[in-house]
């Protein structure tokens, strides 16, 4: 069986987690500025970015208002399954409307988001895309309401 062991985390220094904070402000913000702010040169900080982003550290992408776009219906969806979970989470992660998977412990083995354009696209998702996936035994979907925070700045605390 080959080692399936994940590398170990990696450890931010201060510097980092200044640029990364900057970035996460604004992830246009010049590299010059950045470096004002955390005592760096321009060159500086675009080797340190560019080996955060190779590292798969960050991410640097445009965040998109799902509710702007033309996507009002969100939901969070609660799966029971059976049998092969990694499989499954890999099939729902194929979904293109699914954005987000998590295998769980807890009253459902799988977790996803949708972002769908109204009720019905949010019933076809559901009836035709996950609900037929083998494994699939029951789904709870928890609509989304109102969306009252979303952060992305917890990687630097």
């Amino acid at each position: 069986m080959a080692d399936q062991r994940k590398p170990p985390p990696v450890t931010l220094d201060a510097t980092s987690k200044g640029i990364i904070e900057q970035l996460q402000e604004d992830g246009r913000r010049p590299y010059a500025a950045i470096g004002k702010a955390v005592g760096l040169s321009e060159a500086a900080v675009r080797q340190r970015v560019q080996r955060l982003v190779e590292s798969g550290v960050v991410q640097i992408v445009a965040v998109t208002d799902p509710l702007q776009v033309g996507f009002s219906r969100q939901a969070m969806i609660g799966i029971k399954a059976e049998g092969d979970l990694q499989g499954l989470a890999d099939a729902l992660a194929d979904i293109p409307e699914v954005d987000y998977v998590v295998v769980t412990a807890g009253a459902f083995d799988v977790l996803v988001e949708v972002v769908c354009e109204d009720d019905e696209h949010l019933l076809q998702v559901l009836n035709n895309d996950i609900r037929t996936l083998p494994g699939v035994r029951t789904t709870e979907t928890f609509v989304y309401l109102k969306l009252r925070k979303q952060l992305y700045n917890w990687g630097t605390r």
